[in-house]
């Protein structure tokens, strides 16, 4: 049984996926934050350095934001692209002054302001609607081949030809008649943003679209991954989840108010969110592997600790990676760890149990709602790999 439990506390948002009492996600939110992400703006191009292939962007918002050459040429496959970048200058694409249309990509650090691309995503329950370039994708994680076919041929019959569309994992198994209708309200509400646009043009910087909140797009994802029910401490929260499973049409999910309780302890979630915050992590056979996050990239060290094993070494090694991959894999869905991650891993010396530990990894992964990509074993006999953030940066 699958279950969400928000706890919010002196404007912290504790929000968690737990599944059989076991802590699957978690996330934090910050109420007294303004976000930017996701929210649609008409920008003023204030400085653009050749040397970087950048241009800063005024919104309206303090900080300019951050827009790299790649985000303003269009969106087309990543490898011509990329050829594009090399090409072009970016002063013969945008110029000081100019007004353009972004969207928020990333959030303002203390160091750093937004990033921003104009290249839009519109999100839907089904669907992420991709204004202005011609393509159309399946998600990866959706594997039968029969299913993207038929994902497929729905979406051709209805997307026009100057938008494109990935389909959601959400979409698996739902009627055509519900994945045509959530994606036609997705088109007109894109066509209703472009008339908004032309009457606000002059107005920059100005803000187009508002965005969808962290946790309207959080419960969008989740409500189809066979929750049963929420349980929240707030009146607030209880209002704003019951809007939000009325928009999604989610009649079956029971959402209990316990207004002003610590429901985190009540349901002993506390202790399980307490270990997500420590370096070393022991596994069962008594390895252990430790996480440490620098500005660049998180590594991830594996142990045999107080594993001894058999009298094989090799099966020994081997055993401790495997129990440390289920756990890193774990890990990194649990903390929300993103960007570059460096695994490594105790030395193996069979070629066969470095591919096995990878498929093992990549298995994993089908569960994480989160873009993975797993890379491989470097010179250095290090597991290089990258995630993507769920919630707030890339």
């Amino acid at each position: 049984m699958k279950e969400i439990f928000i706890q919010t506390e002196n404007q912290i948002s504790t929000i968690v996926l737990v599944e059989n009492g076991n802590l699957i996600e978690k996330y934090e939110e910050d109420n007294s934050k303004k976000r930017l992400e996701g929210k649609i703006y008409i920008g003023v191009v204030e400085n653009v350095l050749q040397g970087m292939q950048a241009a800063f962007v005024n919104i309206g918002e303090g900080k300019n934001t951050f827009m790299h050459l790649k985000d303003i040429l269009p969106k087309v496959n990543l490898l011509k692209n990329q050829e594009n970048v090399k090409n072009q200058n970016i002063k013969n694409v945008v110029k000081v002054g100019d007004k353009i249309l972004i969207q928020v990509k990333r959030d303002a650090t203390s160091i750093k302001g937004a990033k921003v691309s104009t290249h839009m995503n519109i999100p839907s329950r089904y669907f992420v609607l991709m204004p202005y370039v011609d393509i159309r994708t399946v998600s990866q994680k959706i594997e039968k081949k029969e299913e993207r076919e038929r994902l497929t041929k729905i979406v051709e019959n209805i997307i026009p030809e100057d938008m494109g569309v990935i389909v959601r994992t959400s979409a698996v198994g739902k009627s055509k008649e519900e994945l045509e209708d959530n994606l036609k309200a997705a088109i007109d509400f894109w066509n209703n943003l472009e008339k908004k646009i032309k009457e606000n043009i002059n107005k920059a910087p100005v803000m187009i679209f508002e965005g969808k909140s962290f946790l309207e797009k959080l419960l969008m994802d989740l409500v189809d991954q066979k929750v049963l029910k929420i349980t929240v401490n707030t009146n607030e929260d209880y209002e704003k989840v019951t809007k939000i499973l009325k928009k999604f049409k989610e009649s079956e999910i029971k959402v209990e108010l316990r207004e002003n309780e610590n429901i985190l302890k009540t349901y002993d979630i506390d202790e399980q969110i307490e270990q997500t915050k420590k370096r070393k992590i022991w596994l069962k056979c008594g390895g252990f592997i430790t996480i440490d996050k620098t500005e660049a990239l998180t590594a991830i060290d594996v142990n045999s600790g107080k594993y001894t094993g058999s009298k094989d070494l090799e099966q020994t090694v081997f055993k401790v990676n495997k129990e440390a991959t289920l756990e890193i894999a774990n890990q990194l869905r649990l903390r929300d760890i993103g960007g570059i991650i460096i695994i490594d891993y105790i030395d193996m010396e069979e070629e066969e149990h470095r591919k096995q530990i990878i498929e093992m990894l990549e298995e994993c992964f089908k569960k994480d709602r989160s873009k993975t990509q797993v890379v491989g074993f470097s010179k250095l006999n290090l597991l290089e790999m990258t995630r993507k953030h769920m919630k707030g940066g890339e």
